[in-house]
Parts: C-alpha cells; sequence; structure tokens
C-alpha cells in the first residue's frame, strides 16, 4: 500500500508539472507572437525644409537619430528591444548636441520629449520580463515625437510676419516701377519714317 501511495504521489506531481508546462509554453507562444509583430506607425514621416535640411545634414547626430526612426517603419517588437539600448544612447547624444544654428527652447523641449521616450524604451526592453505592448507602443511615440521634432527644425525657419511684410513692400514696389515703366513706354509716340 506504500508503495501504491508513493507511485500516486509521484503521478500527480508529475501530472501538475506538465500542466504548468503546458500552460507556460502557450503563454510563451503568446508572448513570441506579441515579439514578431510590426510596430504600428500611423504618422507619415515628416520632411525637412530646405533650409533646415541644410542645417540638420551639418549634423552627424542627427542623420544618425533620423536612420535610427526610420528603421523603425519596418521594425517588429522584438528588434526594437534589441536596439533600444543603441537608440537610447543615439538620441542622448542628439539631444546633447545640438548645433547653435538650431539652438531654441522649443528644440530644446522637443529633444528631450525625444531623448525620454528613447530612454523608456530602454528600460522597458531591459525588464526581466518585457511587455510587448509597451514597447510597441512606446516605439510608435518615439517616432511620433521625433516627427514633431522635426515640425520644431522647419519652424525655426519660418518667415515672421515682418519678413513677410518686408518681402511684399519690396514686391510692391517692384509692380510699381514695372507699371511706370510700362506707361512711358505706351507714352512715347511712335515715329514714322519715311
Amino acid at each position: 500500500m506504500k508503495k501504491f501511495i508513493i507511485f500516486l504521489s509521484i503521478f500527480s506531481i508529475f501530472s501538475c508539472r506538465t500542466e504548468q508546462d503546458a500552460e507556460e509554453s502557450a503563454e510563451k507562444a503568446m508572448d513570441t507572437t506579441a515579439f514578431q509583430a510590426s510596430l504600428k506607425i500611423d504618422d507619415q514621416p515628416i520632411s525637412l525644409q530646405p533650409e533646415a535640411r541644410d542645417q540638420a545634414l551639418k549634423w552627424v547626430e542627427f542623420i544618425t537619430a533620423q536612420n535610427e526612426i526610420n528603421k523603425l517603419e519596418n521594425a517588429n517588437v522584438n528588434q526594437l528591444m534589441n536596439d533600444a539600448g543603441a537608440i537610447a544612447q543615439i538620441m542622448e547624444s542628439l539631444s546633447n548636441s545640438i548645433p547653435d544654428s538650431l539652438r531654441s527652447v522649443a528644440v530644446e523641449a522637443r529633444l528631450n520629449v525625444v531623448n525620454t521616450k528613447a530612454q523608456l524604451l530602454k528600460q522597458y526592453s531591459m525588464k526581466q520580463e518585457p511587455d510587448a505592448g509597451k514597447i510597441a507602443e512606446t516605439g510608435s511615440e518615439l517616432y511620433t515625437e521625433f516627427n514633431n521634432f522635426k515640425l520644431q527644425l522647419n519652424e525655426i525657419f519660418l518667415k515672421s510676419i515682418e519678413d513677410f511684410e518686408a518681402e511684399l513692400d519690396e514686391f510692391e514696389e517692384m509692380e510699381r516701377q514695372m507699371d511706370s515703366a510700362a506707361r512711358i513706354q505706351n507714352q512715347q509716340p511712335t515715329q514714322n519714317i519715311n
């Protein structure tokens, strides 16, 4: 009888373990699927205006950061998780190297948000049990915030109202001069040579 009880105990322990293993395998399969899912990026990439692009192309950290952001368009969660440390380092370097020609409070604020999202992405990715949903969401938010940063770069080079008024005044002055020249030309009598 003792042997039967021992056999029954061992059998029940292995049965329970098999059920737990099956549950864990199902969870891991779901997690694997979640980590293979592509990022959902709804935003269209923002293009820099010519003046902003000229300045940005001189900024090596910006070019590197832009390349990393472009990779997000085709990345899955697992790739994002693996690249999170590099992305965080690149965005930190970007925020610490703003050229004087692009330095403004608004640009610094946008870069601060971009850097914060990158650091959060790194933090979520380095957890012992990473959450694929949070990583994907943060990756998409990082993409959006980088676009917002590029919008801010474009705004640096937008003309002010005073610039528009001066340009309009120059245009109106040119029109007046052209009108007067046309009037003078129309008023001169044509001479017939016989």
